[in-house]
């Protein structure tokens, strides 16, 4: 009989969301799953709201204050998709209770931060993962594996991008995500962070960085009481945005391979447009978000007359996850990233392992945003510090 493992979420937007649709899915699909996640309770200040919140998506009770729920003895693990001004108080808190932790990305809004929760986790003995989705999209475990193999040979170049549009009117409220007390940074660390993790975990370790920052519509509307999200409305008074909207880096890997980071929110007609490309020595990968059931890939050794960018449809059961979901060309989604960290996640806490990406992947992501931040200020180039 399958043992079970009591979640309490912290959050309940869009985040919490997508975690607890993981949790509904996961032992549906994944059979062999270690654990069986319990939807035991979820927290969020608003009573009304996330009462039915936990009506939706089967939770079996509520809390306003995350401090009871984490001392809660017939709770297991600790899922935090709160804004990231709370992941360090909540999951210190959380390992020093002896829970498991699940914590979105970034790890932190601060490089301290990113330490104390890595020293937390480590101390307690407990599992902390960080919810870095894209890593757990099968057509990147390919890129991955190609790499392994040295299939591509020698990585020289990486190049990423990870653009969206939503807050082009200057007319968008100051959400949450505009306010570095609350976010820590704007693009740097919402969509940085994506595209530096995959870096580390496709192409190594970042060695330095130089790079800029930019804000391009420096006051908007103050974010009306009974609204938010994306589509959030402003009222008449106007508030300062204290983050980026668009960084730019070029990046030293330790392994001597160059690569560019551009992320912003100003990129109109990209809604959520996350791309890499990868040249080696014998072949190139290339990844689109938009397309994330297809790898494009190009080997060098193939014949002339057929050598070029291949496109491969990693939908069927020889690709990771893959076999647990459709037949073969039936596309899966975005949230299916979600299931699968979620199955990771039970099968390491069975085991006692902790599934990448770890708190210390986090806290290296942490260092590399860091890192950028002060070379923004400064124009030098930087090295990541751990």
């Amino acid at each position: 009989m399958t043992n079970t493992m009591n979640v309490g979420l912290v959050g309940y937007k869009f985040m919490g969301r997508s975690h607890s649709n993981a949790y509904r899915q996961v032992q549906a699909f994944f059979p062999d799953v270690a654990l069986q996640p319990v939807l035991r309770t979820v927290c969020g200040r608003d009573t009304e709201a996330v009462q039915t919140f936990a009506d939706q998506f089967g939770w079996e009770s509520v809390e306003t204050d995350w401090r009871k729920l984490v001392v809660r003895d017939d709770i297991g693990l600790i899922d935090v998709s709160t804004p990231g001004d709370t992941h360090a108080a909540i999951s210190i808190a959380a390992a020093q209770h002896g829970k498991h932790i699940f914590c979105e990305k970034p790890l932190a809004n601060t490089l301290d931060e990113a330490k104390q929760m890595l020293a937390a986790v480590q101390k307690a003995g407990v599992v902390g993962m960080v919810n870095f989705n894209y890593r757990r999209v099968p057509a990147v475990q390919l890129a991955k594996k190609l790499i392994e193999e040295g299939r591509i040979g020698k990585v020289y170049h990486w190049r990423a991008v990870y653009l969206q549009d939503w807050i082009m009117d200057p007319n968008f409220p100051l959400v949450w995500r505009l306010q570095k007390n609350v976010a820590g940074s704007g693009t740097l660390g919402d969509l940085g962070a994506h595209i530096v993790d995959l870096a580390r975990m496709l192409v190594g370790e970042i060695a330095s960085v130089t790079g800029l920052t930019n804000t391009f519509i420096k006051q908007r509307p103050v974010l009306a009481e009974t609204s938010g999200g994306l589509a959030a409305a402003g009222g008449q008074q106007m508030g300062e945005v204290t983050v980026d909207d668009a960084a730019l880096f070029l990046a030293r890997f330790a392994n001597d391979a160059i690569g560019t980071f551009e992320v912003t929110r100003f990129a109109n007609g990209r809604a959520n447009y996350n791309s890499f490309e990868i040249n080696g020595s014998k072949g190139s990968i290339v990844f689109n978000l938009e397309r994330m059931n297809e790898l494009n890939v190009l080997f060098s050794d193939d014949p002339p007359e057929v050598r070029g960018f291949r496109n491969i449809l990693t939908t069927d059961g020889t690709h990771k996850y893959l076999s647990a979901w459709w037949p073969p060309g039936h596309i899966i989604g975005w949230e299916h990233t979600f299931t699968h960290g979620v199955y990771d996640l039970l099968n390491g806490i069975a085991k006692g392992i902790t599934p990448d990406a770890t708190f210390e992947d986090g806290l290296r992501c942490q260092a590399v945003l860091d890192a950028v931040e002060k070379s923004a200020g400064s124009g030098a180039w930087v090295e990541p510090t751990y």
